[in-house]
């Protein structure tokens, strides 16, 4: 299989399984160095032009959140190559810092209770990896935010690593559906029976089955709507009975064996409206993951990762056209959303979508998440009307942001306004990526209550220690494909064991910050091996422990991971404002950092000339009929 794409939402490499066979061997080593010879110049995507300062656009909406890309990863199951430091040395983002996967979900936590009057919208890509433990430790962030919120599926909802649509149900068939399986076993101990199941990895239908079950659970009361059976084909339609709802609607269809990532879950959300809005404004949230069997054999004949190319099957397209019409009959504006942005559609899905938004009578707007870095952009092909797109940048790499969302109409001039503002932001708007900086500093930081020199100096040397230790691409490419031996896997697994120091130094950072009376890490009880040490002389101990042979690097990488997944969990019991702050913070320290530490041509077009010169900083934009 080729390699994936970072820039567009994948977690670059999809060297796949040990391919059977030199040939497939040859075939993935030279995807891959292609991919490293890296790709085509930046070309910034035509935006929106000034605004007409004749324009009179009337409030249509109050203001939503709209965030994207947290990709929760988990790193404690059994280590794969796909995501071996190794590989993050040639293809950046393929491992975060240590604080993205301690601390990265409480950014989108920070968010929602930040503004918590108003309604969110994610667009996808809640996890990474795509494990139970990831859906379970985002569902909790869920479940507390203060206001109602929808989620739209992203290709790292459901695959693995947004890339691979394996089969489950052929786990004991598969080799590649085990190695997924383990990868998402926390702990990875062999002796941990609470998470040596085989549904520790986390399908598309997974996905879809518990976001209805947490959707039906949520207040407002949702009568009706129930997650589907656990098995075969199911198709739901769903209509909420209070049509003053956010979430209005769903049409879903659910499928299991070797078809399952041709599920797909769409949604009608209305927006609340401006207090003198006379009509409704509808975002219709697509599923742009149908990926399965066929798709993903032609994007891999194309060159293509499967999952970093969106695609929307005809059964989606006839699902949703009924909420199209009802709106033309009312007079409601539709807005579209999406996890891909606009280039990253195949393009069979673009001409079904055009040919859907051409039953409406007024401007057209796309919302999108999946890029990592964030625009606007105008777009003209296959319609005589343009299309503005606004795409949101991550929670999970630089530029962390996320935008609260409006939208106005001018009835004369049918010019239809979508105000952006990029968040968090200070006394005035954000202009630069250092006023953004400054924004979170003020925000979180300064909430956290430690130094922020003292801070930022540990995530700078975290980071620089990660890159440092993140091994080298020919090492990765002998231990891929050689022969399966345990001696070939010694890498990946000195590798994993680097990675799991840098998590348990970044974890006595937080005793020594925050506290015992914050961090409360001294009540948990630790494994039997701990020997009723303190926990900071067990990690130490852990930490200066030197494994010889390597059947002890294995078992020494395991009781590391299973001690940091102990400690992953209790951090998400830490709901005091100072802690979350804390954790908050040193998140987006981190991700700067490391894009700091990036070189211009490998950070996958995310630098601040380029976001500029596709009007990143900017705040409002509006589209007409030509």
């Amino acid at each position: 299989l080729p390699a994936g794409n970072a820039a567009a939402g994948g977690r670059v490499l999809s060297l796949a399984a040990p391919a059977s066979g030199s040939l497939m061997a040859r075939i993935a080593c030279c995807l891959l160095f292609a991919l490293l010879a890296g790709c085509a110049g930046f070309v910034p995507q035509p935006g929106p032009g000034p605004e007409p300062p004749t324009a009179r656009h009337a409030p249509l909406t109050l203001p939503f959140i709209a965030v994207g890309d947290t990709q929760e990863h988990h790193a404690s199951g059994f280590p794969v190559h796909d995501n071996d430091g190794a590989v993050d040395a040639y293809v950046e983002v393929a491992q975060r810092p240590p604080e993205q996967l301690l601390f990265g979900r409480r950014l989108l936590e920070w968010a929602l209770r930040s503004n918590p009057d108003m309604p969110f919208l994610h667009l996808g890509d809640v996890m990474d990896l795509s494990c139970r433990s990831e859906a379970e430790r985002m569902a909790r962030i869920f479940r507390s935010a203060p206001a109602e919120g929808a989620i739209l599926p992203g290709n790292h909802d459901g695959l693995m690593f947004g890339i691979y649509a394996y089969s489950l149900l052929a786990a004991t068939l598969d080799v590649d559906a085990r190695k997924w399986n383990h990868a998402c076993r926390r702990g990875a101990a062999a002796d941990d029976d609470r998470h040596r199941s085989d549904r520790e990895a986390f399908s598309k239908r997974d996905f879809i089955s518990l976001y209805l079950a947490e959707q039906s659970q949520r207040s407002p009361a949702k009568a009706g709507l129930a997650a589907p059976p656990a098995q075969g084909r199911q198709t739901l339609s769903w209509r909420n009975p209070d049509e003053r709802a956010f979430l209005s609607a769903i049409e879903a269809q659910v499928l299991d064996g070797f078809d399952y990532a041709d599920s797909f879950v769409a949604q009608r959300l209305r927006l609340p409206r401006a207090p003198a809005a006379t009509r409704d404004t509808i975002i219709i949230g697509l599923d742009t993951n149908q990926a399965g069997r066929l798709v993903s054999l032609w994007d891999a004949i194309m060159g293509r990762s499967p999952g970093s190319m969106g695609h929307i099957n005809p059964d989606q397209i006839r699902a949703v056209t009924p909420w199209v019409e009802e709106a033309v009959a009312h007079g409601d504006i539709v807005i579209f959303a999406g996890h891909h942005n606009w280039r990253s559609l195949g393009l069979p899905s673009r001409v079904l979508l055009r040919v859907l938004m051409q039953r409406l009578e007024h401007p057209l707007v796309y919302l999108s998440a999946h890029t990592h870095r964030g625009f606007w952009a105008l777009h003209r092909a296959l319609d005589r009307r343009p299309l503005l797109e606004l795409n949101v940048s991550s929670l999970s790499d630089w530029p962390i942001a996320y935008r609260r969302i409006s939208f106005a109409y001018d009835e004369e001039a049918k010019s239809l306004l979508v105000r952006g503002e990029l968040m968090p932001r200070g006394d005035r708007p954000t202009r630069s990526d250092a006023d953004l900086l400054a924004a979170w500093e003020k925000e979180a930081c300064a909430a956290a209550a430690v130094p922020i020199d003292r801070m930022r100096t540990e995530d700078i040397a975290l980071v620089q220690l990660q890159r440092a230790s993140r091994g080298s691409l020919l090492e990765w490419l002998v231990e891929f494909f050689a022969p399966v031996c345990e001696a070939c896997e010694e890498p990946l697994y000195r590798h994993a064991q680097a990675y799991q120091d840098e998590l348990l130094q970044t974890i006595l950072q937080v005793d020594a910050d925050l506290g015992r009376e914050a961090h409360q890490l001294h009540t948990l009880t630790l494994p039997t091996w701990c020997r009723r040490q303190d926990f900071t002389i067990c990690v130490r101990t852990l930490l200066n422990e030197r494994a010889e042979t390597f059947a002890g690097q294995v078992e020494l990488f395991r009781r590391k991971a299973a001690l940091v997944a102990l400690f992953n969990d209790h951090l998400d019991d830490l709901d005091a404002q100072r802690a979350r702050a804390y954790m908050s913070c040193r998140a987006v320290l981190a991700a700067r950092a490391d894009f700091e530490a990036t070189p211009a041509d490998r950070n996958n077009d995310r630098g601040e000339d380029k976001r500029r010169a596709e009007q990143f900083f900017r705040t409002e934009a509006s589209v007409g009929m030509e």
